[in-house]
């Protein structure tokens, strides 16, 4: 029985000390981000750079997070690879302690071969052979396929198929699936665009990426919606909307990092291919939290 995991998280990015990771970083941002009304936090996702980091890298990372994550707050980790018995392999090697859901994105690199069936049969083969509860992934504006939203309709229906992350925004996308799938389905919108909306329309909660900079009006927008303050949440939503733009749409991880250390959080840099934010953008992402009161 996959546990309940509705609620905010936080896209957790990957804090660097010269070549390698930071354990202790991430755990100082844990730790802080323990006081915020999240639900939990999302390791090797996107934002956390995990496509540029080694097996070994993430596997620290993770225990470090499971070791300074509060009591009641859950942890997921992205577990995909880019071949399926590759994806298999590393979530079996994760810890077996803690560990709430995996986040599985569909396999890109040999994206005009990622047909219906082949990622069917990628996602069923992951879901068999997982301990862990899985979360499918869909990411069209990093991996350049779009799971159809029938497609994880059928796969909803494997027992070991706990919900999905929505990353491309669409409400439409929201409506067509969650009509349709189990009670026990999770669906987070992975955009903080339309946290307000789509959780009016069924979604569970939101796994988001600018919650690393701004996790108190994330955290209090899903309080808000959930004891029914409908209009001050749609407000907190209009708020939210300038940080997703210019935070995640326009700077990206570069801009969230900036953010973070803004704030007091570590941020820091990037890691090649991914360059830092210029001078310019510093100072837009300085005078957003400005005209915010932070």
């Amino acid at each position: 029985m996959s546990p309940r995991l509705e609620g905010i998280y936080v896209a957790l990015t990957t804090p660097f000390e010269g070549e390698g990771v930071s354990a202790a970083k991430i755990q100082a941002n844990v730790r802080r981000l323990n006081a915020a009304p999240l639900a939990g936090y999302l390791v090797l996702g996107s934002t956390g750079e995990s496509v540029s980091l080694s097996d070994a890298e993430s596997l620290a990372l993770v225990e470090a997070v499971l070791d300074a994550a509060a009591p009641g707050k859950k942890v997921l980790v992205g577990s995909a690879r880019e071949w399926t018995k590759g994806t298999v392999a590393f979530t079996a090697a994760l810890p077996a302690r803690g560990i709430a859901a995996v986040l599985v994105r569909p396999p890109s690199y040999f994206k005009s071969k990622m047909t219906r069936e082949a990622l069917r049969a990628h996602f069923l083969a992951v879901a068999d052979a997982s301990p862990f509860p899985v979360l499918l992934y869909n990411m069209p504006a990093n991996t350049g396929i779009n799971l159809e939203p029938r497609l994880v309709i059928d796969l909803a229906a494997h027992p070991n198929v706990a919900g999905l992350k929505e990353s491309g925004g669409s409400l439409a996308f929201l409506a067509e699936v969650v009509r349709e799938v189990p009670d026990r389905f999770h669906y987070f919108l992975g955009s903080g665009h339309v946290v307000y909306p789509g959780l009016a329309m069924g979604a569970r909660g939101a796994i988001l990426a600018v919650a690393n900079a701004v996790p108190e009006m994330c955290g209090e927008l899903y309080r808000l919606f959930k004891e029914g303050k409908k209009d001050e949440a749609r407000r907190l939503q209009l708020d939210l909307v300038p940080f997703n733009k210019v935070l995640v749409q326009v700077h990206g991880i570069a801009g969230i990092k900036h953010a973070q250390d803004l704030r007091g959080f570590h941020g820091g840099p990037t890691r090649l291919p991914l360059l830092p934010v210029d001078d310019a953008g510093k100072a837009e992402i300085a005078a957003l939290f400005k005209k915010a009161g932070f």
